[in-house]
């Protein structure tokens, strides 16, 4: 018990030390040991990486679970080292209501077979984001994680022992500093006009004692540089090892890239099976207004005017509007570049070749997101979006 005591009251005398040394430098009383220009680096740029890729990390979580109840769920099962319970995705939940519904409305009838091919499309794309959002947790946010609660733990920490050390070759200085004024007073020659005898003796043993005080502090002062060196050159290797971080997060970050790519293309590729077999329906059963994913031009991916327009004509107004019969009109055509390849849905359109220039007009009753296009012999609606108009 006394010996804890002792070892407490070590610890309080040391720490109210550090709060006077850092005290006095923050009001520019005391003298502070600067780190060099290389370490001060090192220190900004392990602080940008900590801060950056604490935002990635938080985002990505968002991205791939908007909802925060079920990330706060998962952060629950893993603090208490639980395995989360599995939990079907959006398009799972709604292929599965469409299933259901096909079932009550007759599998038999154009509506529930309608409703089981597109549920079966939903289920399988909510099976593929399942699988994305694992294969993105497991090689992209883990390594996040693993750096912000494993190696920046210990690189803070070693950073705190690099300050108290700091702090404590400060203190061992400054104490060095007045020992060495005191002991340079007691050394001064005393004035024998006005010096009694007897401070002789005392001037001596005063000085004496100067001389040990200023032993021991040089001797502190030697153990103190000594353990801030040794921690200076540990602290220094791990924010070097920040290079590798960089490195390792690189390679994660490629990996999350091929992963949402293989994702979007699997979701392409079962939006083309579905809108096939929709095609195939019965001819008096159309879908309105759908989105040919088939127009998607290969050289431009993200370009939103790379789509469909949502309106596209109707059923009844397709026969109403004959091609064969359609004649431009005496003045109103203009000449158009092809933005993008796109190619005829039907009879009623006209395939389009990126670059190539065609005559485009419009004719009363027609939707606004066509033209008539005509290339040499050929005519046939062609969508707005997929052309430059030239004056």
């Amino acid at each position: 018990m006394d010996f804890n005591v002792r070892k407490l009251a070590t610890d309080a005398g040391i720490f109210f030390s550090r709060a006077v040394q850092f005290t006095e430098e923050k009001l520019g009383q005391a003298e502070k040991t600067e780190l060099d220009t290389h370490f001060e680096n090192l220190l900004s740029r392990a602080d940008c990486t900590k801060n950056w890729t604490e935002k990635i990390y938080r985002q990505t979580e968002v991205v791939l679970q908007p909802n925060p109840g079920a990330r706060i769920e998962e952060f629950l099962y893993e603090k208490l080292d639980r395995k989360v319970p599995p939990r079907p995705t959006n398009g799972e939940i709604l292929g599965q209501f469409m299933l259901e519904a096909a079932k009550e409305f007759g599998p038999g009838t154009p509506y529930g077979s309608t409703l089981i091919k597109v549920g079966d499309c939903q289920r399988r794309l909510g099976g593929a984001e399942r699988e994305y959002l694992q294969t993105s947790s497991i090689s992209f946010l883990t390594p996040l994680r693993n750096f912000l609660e494993g190696d920046w733990r210990t690189i803070s920490r070693e950073r705190r022992l690099l300050e108290n050390r700091r702090l404590d070759l400060d203190s061992c200085k400054a104490r060095l500093k007045k020992a060495k004024a005191a002991e340079a007073k007691a050394a001064a020659v005393p004035d024998f006009q006005e010096t009694r005898p007897r401070n002789y003796v005392l001037s001596a043993s005063a000085s004496a004692l100067w001389n040990e005080e200023l032993d021991k502090a040089e001797h502190e002062l030697r153990v103190a540089q000594t353990e801030f060196d040794r921690q200076a050159e540990v602290t220094r290797l791990l924010l070097e090892g920040i290079s590798s971080t960089h490195v390792n997060h690189l390679r994660c970050l490629c990996e999350f890239a091929e992963a949402q790519a293989m994702y979007y293309s699997q979701c392409h590729k079962y939006m083309l099976e579905l809108q096939r077999e929709l095609g195939s329906c019965s001819g008096d059963i159309r879908c309105p207004d759908s989105l040919d994913v088939n127009s998607l031009p290969a050289g431009s991916p993200t370009d939103p005017s790379a789509f469909l327009p949502l309106s596209s004509p109707s059923p009844l107004e397709t026969d109403a509007l004959q091609i064969e019969e359609v004649q431009p009109p005496a003045s109103g055509t203009r000449k158009a570049k092809v933005l993008y390849d796109y190619d005829a849905a039907d009879s009623s359109e006209l395939s389009l070749r990126a670059d190539e220039l065609i005559t485009v007009y419009t004719v009363p009753g027609m939707d606004s997101d066509w033209l008539i296009g005509e290339r040499g012999n050929l005519k046939g609606r062609v969508p707005v979006t997929y052309l430059e108009l030239l004056s």
